[in-house]
């Protein structure tokens, strides 16, 4: 595969996603009557894309274990064993997602190999470790976005906390007072997931109460009734007191490093990541839930989050650069009239039209893609370059050429 495709990308129905975001991108009929939660592109072994060879739909993955330096490039092909290394996602979030962290590489690969020695199926509910693979993201709201990410400032957490919180968790907060560094942190978020039933039900009661009065007042009181609403009495519903709250405005984009604490709330995103599906969740919801592993993973310094800033390249392309070696975020904009060549060196690409229309070029054979709102298209290493013309906005997955 040397030449430019179009993708057929599979969608993820989990039940906190929309039943008109992801169908309105793709041109269907709304509402749907499932919700369709996150948009694959790329070559992960559950849910490969498809790609478009010679007139026949081929599975990515397939094509790529089939000529791994065309399409990926040599450096690629030899540096990630001739695996795509990166997952690229539209998510659509209508409910919050549970609260969750990802694990590093070394966790990773030894969680996988320890669930396989058990005989733990991959697809068993209550597997923690799809594949051996770490799963660093970033995430560029399309839409108003807003989310949960790191433990805020102790001193911080800790007035929110005193507002809301009754005698339930005098002990939990005074453990957290007398050592407001991430040992007491540690143990302040140990003992409140860890928190016998009962006791969580009337910390939460209590909290909920009094979080009701101060809706108008800050968002993340706010939040914190939100979640009961869709999770009654569970210990989350204090995340938003902890965690830092997020709101990107469209454009904006934050980046998960492995160990980092977070969860989504609401609004559709552009999301990339090394290609993995490895969560450990702690609450908010339905799902397994292993805290003990959790808690191993998870980081606990505390401080605010920040944005990732957007850098231009060139006249029509912003980057948004992380510290992954698997991925490289950009998003291209054009306006009639306009046009973006691809740079001489580059490695395999996979692009999704957000808005607008685009018509690609392939420059060496002259031949044409239109891309219009939701048609993604993959270009392989091989291709020595094209052209973007148009109206458009696009979003760009790439691997940081070194």
């Amino acid at each position: 595969m040397d030449k430019i495709s179009f993708l057929k990308n599979p969608i993820q129905e989990y039940a906190w996603g929309s039943k008109t975001a992801i169908q309105s991108l793709l041109g269907e009929s709304v509402p749907s009557e499932r919700p369709a939660a996150e948009l694959w592109m790329g070559a992960h072994p559950k849910s490969p894309s498809m790609a478009l060879v010679d007139g026949e739909w081929e599975s990515l993955e397939t094509a790529i274990e089939s000529a791994p330096k065309s399409i990926l490039g040599e450096r690629v092909a030899r540096e990630f064993l001739n695996k795509l290394p990166f997952l690229f996602k539209v998510l659509a979030v209508d409910r919050p997602l549970s609260i969750q962290v990802h694990p590093d590489l070394e966790d990773a690969r030894a969680g996988f190999e320890r669930e396989n020695s058990l005989g733990i199926p991959l697809d068993a509910p209550h597997r923690n470790y799809k594949d051996p693979n770490h799963k660093p993201e970033i995430l560029c709201a399309l839409t108003r976005f807003q989310g949960l990410k790191g433990f805020r400032e102790i001193e911080e957490m800790l007035g929110l906390m005193n507002k809301v919180s009754g005698s339930a968790l005098s002990e939990e907060l005074g453990c957290l007072r007398n050592k407001p560094n991430n040992v007491g942190l540690r143990e302040f978020f140990t003992s409140l997931m860890k928190m016998e039933k009962t006791r969580q039900d009337l910390a939460v009661s209590e909290a909920i109460t009094v979080a009701k009065t101060y809706v108008q007042d800050a968002p993340v009181f706010d939040w914190m009734v939100k979640l009961n609403d869709e999770y009654p009495g569970d210990i989350g519903v204090f995340s938003p007191l902890f965690l830092n709250l997020v709101e990107l405005d469209p454009g904006e984009a934050i980046f998960l490093p492995a160990g980092e604490l977070h969860a989504y709330l609401q609004g559709v995103g552009i999301e990339l990541m090394a290609n993995s599906d490895n969560v450990l969740r702690g609450g908010l919801t339905p799902k397994h839930i292993d805290l003990s592993e959790l808690l191993k993973i998870v980081n606990f310094n505390a401080g605010p989050f920040q944005k990732v800033e957007s850098m231009t390249d060139g006249p029509f392309q912003k980057i948004y650069s992380t510290p992954s070696r698997e991925f490289l975020l950009s998003v291209i904009s054009l306006n009639e009239g306009a046009f973006f060549e691809s740079p001489i060196n580059r490695s395999v690409e996979i692009l999704i039209c957000v808005n607008g229309r685009a018509m690609v070029t392939d420059l060496q054979d002259s031949s044409r893609f239109e891309l219009s709102k939701g048609k993604s298209i993959v270009v392989p290493s091989a291709v020595p370059g094209y052209k973007i013309e148009g109206c458009a906005t696009l979003y760009k997955a790439s691997v940081p050429f070194q």
